[in-house]
């Protein structure tokens, strides 16, 4: 049983992550989803980067840091499309974490991370806000370090394929995102 702390996308805490961390629950791991945004949440992509940018970056990493403060050094730092991004801030800070899962989006890998640390990426192949160079970049990042990564692709989907209330949606390629990353708590 892994402890993780799921991170919502641009839009909010909406209902894609609430059924997320409910699989999790379900597969017998502990799993929050602090509401970076107190309640407030976009219909669209666009809205959410200007919601985003009325609370300010630095005020969510900050809801985000009280979040994980409670929890235990061990859990798992998870996120969905801009979760990846505040994984990426708390990552340097948590480095007892047990692992690493990324949704819809690329992390940057820090620099003080500890070899074999257990990583799973999953993103929309092509993806907009991912391009190829980033995802080279990443995976040579990766190595170097020495990460246990999985970056796994899905061909043709959009974006946030996962979320059933998003035109990018696709049953087939959110049901084998959320297998995988299900297997993936189980083996931590």
């Amino acid at each position: 049983m892994a402890s993780v702390i799921l991170f919502h996308s641009v839009m909010g805490l909406r209902q894609v992550e609430r059924d997320a961390a409910a699989q999790m629950r379900a597969a017998g791991h502990e799993a929050v989803t602090p509401d970076l945004y107190e309640g407030q949440t976009a219909e669209t992509i666009a809205e959410g980067f200007a919601l985003m940018g009325r609370i300010g970056w630095n005020t969510i990493c900050e809801r985000a840091e009280k979040a994980i403060s409670e929890l235990p050094a061990s859990t798992v730092l998870a996120g969905l499309s801009m979760g990846a991004g505040i994984v990426a801030a708390l990552w340097p800070k948590r480095q007892a974490t047990k692992g690493v899962l990324l949704i819809h989006a690329l992390a940057d890998i820090p620099d003080n991370t500890h070899p074999g640390l257990p990583l799973q990426v999953h993103i929309a192949d092509p993806d907009h806000f991912v391009h190829d160079a980033q995802m080279s970049d990443w995976r040579t990042a990766a190595k170097q370090v020495s990460l246990a990564a999985e970056l796994f692709t899905y061909p043709g989907v959009g974006h946030f394929y996962t979320d059933p209330a998003s035109p990018d949606y696709d049953a087939k390629a959110a049901a084998l995102t959320w297998d995988r990353a299900l297997a993936f708590l189980k083996e931590l």
